[in-house]
């Protein structure tokens, strides 16, 4: 009996299949290095566990860093699925940086352990996660796309850079020292992963060659990258993006490559 009655607290822990799931935007907390970090969840509302669903972890920009879990869906992809649920079926997984840190070290860490900690509580697909993020959080997208080239099935950096510029010097490298010329090995090494860069043409924070150059070189080894360069557009490229149905359909019809 005894048995018995453990095995019944142990499935009212879990989901049961068909159980109706709370939807819409979701507080989370993560524990990384011995710290709690709060984060966001997006679940679309007819989530339903009969099908393994895509996820999408989103990295916000300087602007919206902080410690209160929801200044991160205030720019970017957050205001894109209020703006029209429908175009974005999946699980969006939407962590936060502290004040003065960026997408690396601990905090890149915190975003992967959201990422999994999403996985393990929702039916996910892992041959369709995706990576984007937007400024600093396009500086992000390439650390964590380097570190990681086999987890995602695209990578999306919105008007970011990979080496320094001046007002984010003394970040962790987005290349180790260790790996050669930064540019060049960074294209290598997602060389089978779809990228598609974004940048604003006129972009007065982050200068446009911050993207140019990426796309640049992967294009040089043949790799699945595309560049879009908004005429006249400065910094603010998310918006177009993640407006664009050919975006939104290019980013759900990519897989993983498990070769």
């Amino acid at each position: 009996m005894r048995l018995t009655a453990l095995a019944i607290l142990a499935l009212l822990g879990r989901p049961v299949l068909g159980q109706q799931v709370e939807t819409g935007f979701l507080n989370r907390t993560v524990t990384a290095g011995g710290r709690v970090s709060r984060y966001q969840v997006y679940v679309p509302s007819d989530y339903a566990t009969s099908t393994a669903w895509p996820v999408i972890l989103f990295l916000h920009g300087a602007g919206e860093r902080g410690a209160d879990g929801l200044r991160q869906t205030s720019v970017g992809l957050a205001p894109a699925i209020r703006s029209d649920p429908t175009r974005f079926r999946a699980i969006v997984v939407l962590p936060q940086v502290p004040d003065d840190s960026q997408w690396v070290g601990m905090p890149a860490d915190v975003a992967m352990t959201a990422l999994r900690q999403t996985q393990a509580e929702f039916h996910t697909d892992p041959d369709r996660v995706y990576l984007t993020g937007l400024s600093m959080g396009g500086h992000g997208t390439w650390y964590l796309a380097y570190r990681n080239p086999g987890v995602f099935a695209a990578v999306v950096p919105i008007c970011g850079w990979v080496l320094d510029i001046p007002q984010f010097r003394g970040s962790v490298p987005v290349v180790p020292s260790d790996s050669g010329t930064p540019i060049p090995a960074l294209a290598r090494r997602l060389r089978q992963v779809p990228i598609w860069i974004f940048h604003g043409e006129v972009d007065r924070v982050v200068p446009v060659a911050g993207s140019r150059e990426p796309a640049a070189a992967l294009k040089d080894i043949g790799a699945d990258v595309r560049y879009t360069e908004f005429l006249g557009l400065d910094h603010d490229a998310w918006d177009a993006t993640y407006a664009s149905k050919a975006f939104v359909d290019w980013l759900f019809a990519q897989r993983r490559n498990r070769r």
